[in-house]
């Protein structure tokens, strides 16, 4: 019991970590947030996508020895398509810009998405990132064999800061989205995502050679 909260602690700190940087999830939530569509069903299901992986690690994959190459490369292969049809996307919205997002009264003038849309987008951000498994999976899974019978604990401190950092970064959306209605600042936001996509998406290939 005495190592309970340091180990806990431990694994909040560097779930944290490894998931504050803007990548493609994050930017998803952001994106998300700021459009108020299905904000908070996307937070959930990305943070519970994260616990799978957390879990996947801690229970299974450390023990395992990681991913396969095979697994690994086919992972890459999906994740590096979806990145790059993503950018695209963001690349066209930045290239025809239309009426700012959000209207004066709040009510959105873009393309609406159902909640299943969103569901199987923060799905497929998780999932189809070759970055979630290595950073999420296998490195606390990793991670978690230093603490022996305690990697539980570990996991559950993980899981706990991915929670945390979602809510948090999903709260952070939400305010923004109110002070951030300009169609030049979605310009820009558009334009750095699709940069972001395609070098996530360019790093990934190089490392298939």
């Amino acid at each position: 019991m005495t190592l309970a909260f340091p180990t806990f602690t431990a694994g909040m700190v560097l779930s944290m970590s490894l998931i504050m940087a803007i990548g493609p999830q994050n930017a998803h939530v952001l994106r998300m947030g700021l459009q108020r569509q299905h904000l908070w069903l996307t937070v959930l299901t990305c943070a519970l996508a994260d616990v799978v992986l957390i879990g996947l690690g801690v229970l299974g994959l450390a023990q395992l020895g990681g991913l396969s190459d095979k697994l690994l490369g086919a992972l890459i292969g999906a994740g590096v398509l979806f990145l790059g049809v993503y950018g695209w996307q963001a690349f066209q919205r930045f290239l025809r810009p239309r009426t700012p997002p959000l209207s004066t009264d709040g009510d959105t003038a873009i393309e609406s998405v159902t909640p299943r849309q969103a569901v199987l987008a923060a799905l497929a951000f998780s999932f189809l990132n070759p970055h979630a498994w290595l950073d999420t999976a296998v490195l606390i899974g990793t991670a978690s064999l230093a603490y022996g019978q305690g990697s539980a604990v570990f996991g559950l401190g993980a899981a706990t800061g991915s929670l945390v950092w979602f809510v948090s970064l999903g709260a952070a959306a939400f305010w923004l989205g109110r002070r951030l209605n300009s169609l030049h600042v979605w310009r820009v936001l558009d334009g750095l995502v699709a940069l972001m996509m395609w070098g996530t998406a360019g790093w990934l290939l190089t490392s298939l050679f």
